[in-house]
C-alpha cells in the first residue's frame, strides 16, 4: 500500500494562480464566440432588412409610376418641409391624385379620388421630386433634362413632362439606426400629357 503522504502528492489540484489564467481564458474565448454572433447576428439582419426595405421600395416605384404615368398633368405642388406633396389629375378618368411625404411619420401616402389612401413607403428618411420639360439635352455622354420653367425662371407646371423621384429609406437593426438601403431614384414620364 502507498503512503498517505504518496497519495497526497499524487492528488494535488490546482494552484491558484492555474485557476485564474484558465478562467481568464475562457473568458476570452467565451467573449470571442458572443462577438462573433453578434456580429453574425447583425450582418444576417441587415441583409434581410435591405432585401426587405427594397422590395417595397420596388412596390412604391410601382404604385407612384403608374399614377404618375396615368397623369395628364401636374397641378400643383407643395414643397415646404416636413411635408411635401404633388398633385396630378387624370383627365380621362377624371380623378385627381396626390403624392404626399410627411417627414413626421416618414411614410409617402397616394390619395387618389374616391379611393381609400394608399401608403406606398414606410421608414422613408427623405422624399424629394424634381420637375422636367419634354426635351431633352443629349451630349455624346449624358442626357440633361431642363427644368419647367418659364422664360423669367418661374416654375411652369403646365410645361412638365417628366417626375424626378428620390428617397431614402432606413431601419433600426437592434437598437441602432441603419442606413441599409441607398437612394432609389426615377424619372417617370406623364405619359397621357398632351
Amino acid at each position: 500500500m502507498k503512503s498517505m503522504r504518496t497519495l497526497r502528492s499524487q492528488s494535488r489540484g490546482f494552484t491558484l494562480f492555474e485557476v485564474l489564467i484558465a478562467i481568464s481564458l475562457g473568458s476570452l474565448v467565451f467573449a470571442a464566440v458572443i462577438s462573433l454572433t453578434l456580429f453574425g447576428t447583425r450582418s444576417s439582419m441587415a441583409i434581410m432588412n435591405y432585401s426587405d426595405l427594397d422590395s417595397k421600395s420596388r412596390y412604391a416605384l410601382d404604385l407612384l409610376s403608374r399614377e404618375i404615368r396615368n397623369s395628364t398633368a401636374v397641378t400643383s405642388i407643395q414643397t415646404n418641409y416636413p411635408s411635401c406633396a404633388i398633385t396630378l389629375t387624370n383627365a380621362d378618368e377624371g380623378a385627381t391624385v396626390r403624392l404626399a411625404y410627411d417627414a413626421g411619420t416618414r411614410m409617402v401616402t397616394i390619395d387618389k379620388t374616391g379611393q381609400p389612401t394608399v401608403t406606398a413607403l414606410t421608414g422613408c428618411d427623405r422624399w424629394n421630386f424634381s420637375l422636367f420639360q419634354r426635351t431633352p439635352w443629349v451630349t455624346p455622354t449624358n442626357i440633361i433634362y431642363y427644368p419647367a420653367t418659364n422664360t423669367t425662371g418661374a416654375l411652369d407646371l403646365s410645361m412638365c413632362k417628366l417626375v424626378n423621384l428620390s428617397w431614402k429609406c432606413s431601419r433600426k437593426i437592434l437598437a441602432q439606426k441603419v442606413n441599409t438601403e441607398s437612394v432609389q431614384a426615377s424619372q417617370i414620364v406623364l405619359r397621357n400629357k398632351q
